[in-house]
Parts: C-alpha cells; sequence; structure tokens
C-alpha cells in the first residue's frame, strides 16, 4: 500500500494537498493522532507539543521539553503508522526524513513564496494585520527548520530531501494531488518484499529506543539500536550490569526474537538473549 510523507509550510497548502492525496487513494491522514500518543509517552500536555511544534511553546516549555524523548517517540509513530501495512498519507513529524530510504515511501514538500504564503492566511484567519501575521510565519518556519536540524541534521528546505518539490504559486492543489499520484503509481514506487522487510527492521528498532526511553533503568542509555529479521543488537559502552539491564529491556518488546551487544564498536557481538 502507498506510504505518502509531505511536510509544507505554514500557507503553502500542503494540508489541502494531503487530504485530497489522502481521498483519492481511500488512505487515512495521520497528523493529530501523533499528537495524542506523543503527548501520552511524553506525560505532557497536547497543547504543550503543539506549542514546542510551531514555535510558540515559552522559555520555561523549550527549557523543560525532553527533545530526545520527543524524537524517539516520534520515530516510533511514525515507523508504526508505516509499518500497519495499510498505506497511509502522513503529514509533518519528519516522515519525509524518517521514511525517506524506504524503496515504496514518496517523499513530498509543498511550498510557495513568503508573500503569497501571508496573504493567504490573511485570507484564512481574517485577519488584516500584515505584520503580525507574517511574523507568525517566520516564527513556524523557525521552528520547523530548528526541529528538523536537531533530530536530523539536515536543512529542510533542500530538495535533494524530497523526491518531489511543488510551489503551489504555479501548481494547483489538485496537479499537486495528479503529479504524487503519477509518482506513487510509477514501477520505482511500487511496494516489495525487500522494502516490507526494511521497513519492519526500522520499525522494530525505533520500538526498541522506545522501550530503552521509558525504562527508568535505561532511559539515559547512550546505546545504538540496530535490527534485523528480529534479531536486534546494541551497541555502546556500559558496564556489565547496565547492559544486562539493555538486553532484559530489548527481549521484552513484541518482535524480538534475539538479542546480542557490543560493548564497543568494533567488538565481537555477544549473544544475550535466544
Amino acid at each position: 500500500m502507498p506510504i505518502i510523507a509531505i511536510t509544507r509550510e505554514m500557507g503553502s497548502l500542503g494540508k489541502d494537498v494531503a487530504a485530497g492525496l489522502a481521498r483519492e487513494l481511500a488512505l487515512p491522514l495521520v497528523y493529530s493522532e501523533v499528537i495524542d500518543n506523543l503527548a501520552d509517552k511524553m506525560r505532557v500536555r497536547k497543547s504543550h507539543v503543539i506549542r514546542l511544534l510551531d514555535g510558540s511553546a515559552g522559555l520555561l516549555e523549550r527549557l523543560t521539553a525532553d527533545k530526545t524523548s520527543m524524537s524517539i517517540f516520534t520515530a516510533d509513530e511514525i515507523y508504526g503508522v508505516a509499518a500497519k501495512g495499510k498505506g497511509a498519507v502522513i503529514r509533518g513529524w519528519g516522515a519525509t526524513h524518517l521514511l525517506r530510504d524506504l524503496p515504496h515511501a514518496v517523499c513530498v514538500r509543498i511550498c510557495a513564496p513568503f508573500e503569497l504564503r501571508k496573504k493567504r492566511m490573511m485570507e484564512r484567519v481574517g485577519s488584516d494585520d500584515a505584520e503580525r501575521i507574517a511574523e507568525e510565519i517566520r516564527v513556524n518556519d523557525e521552528a520547523h527548520g530548528a526541529i528538523m536540524q536537531r533530530h536530523f541534521e539536515l536543512r529542510w528546505s533542500d530538495p535533494e530531501h524530497y523526491d518531489l518539490v511543488l510551489n503551489t504559486k504555479r501548481v494547483s492543489v489538485e496537479e499537486c494531488v495528479a503529479e504524487v499520484l503519477a509518482l506513487v503509481r510509477s514501477p520505482q514506487f511500487v511496494e516489495t518484499e525487500q522494502a516490507r522487510a526494511r521497513l519492519a527492521d526500522l520499525s522494530l528498532a525505533a520500538r526498541v529506543r522506545a522501550a530503552l526511553r521509558r525504562s527508568p533503568e535505561t532511559r539515559d542509555a547512550g546505546v545504538r539500536v540496530d535490527a534485523e529479521s528480529g534479531r536486534v543488537t546494541l551497541s555502546g559502552a556500559g558496564s556489565t550490569d547496565e547492559m544486562l539491564a539493555f538486553v532484559e529491556v530489548a527481549s521484552a518488546v513484541p518482535g524480538v526474537r534475539d538479542v546480542a551487544y557490543r560493548s564497543h564498536p568494533g567488538d565481537e557481538v555477544r549473544p544475550r538473549f535466544h
């Protein structure tokens, strides 16, 4: 089933493109559900997560935000949605960057010139305060850029990160939908067994990272997690007791068939669980 990840700028009509694709393909449109689950896992209010994302969070909220947990749990949510095998249109949440190495995932950026975005937003909210709307757009853009830089170490506006970049100044919403659909239905984006296996590995590794983050004994662990066909490998320095705690948590994650670890990069893998 198709997986489409979309990122957009405020006022670019990216929401409309995502909704159009979901209707055409009869797929779920995923956005707000992630907010609810993320807030629950981070044990914060939904409004707190929203303000962190749109750049409106106050200083105290930003200082108290657990950015590492947000990154780990977001990845767990996005991979989990994609791995259900039912297809989805996923808007935002770094999905374009989390899923860009999947052969059957189409990653799209919807953009438009700043002045056009400002005009659209003024019309949408019924405001004639151009300065206030412009500032809101700038804050939102900066927050998006900061999140992508912190979580993925990249500039989200660079076109090479996407399969398709569409400018809604010149391309209508309907035309954008048609362009994405053409790519989704092209041979190079057909879902294969190899692609499904790759997604299953990424999803399992994300679940293990999330489990390690939730456990009080391992939440601060700087451990690398890799997964292949149900086999999980943990890599990182730590005492024997710490590593045993990592293995215990990882082995309890559904889908894990075997756990091994490396105490240091380059060390031989040592089986710990069968």
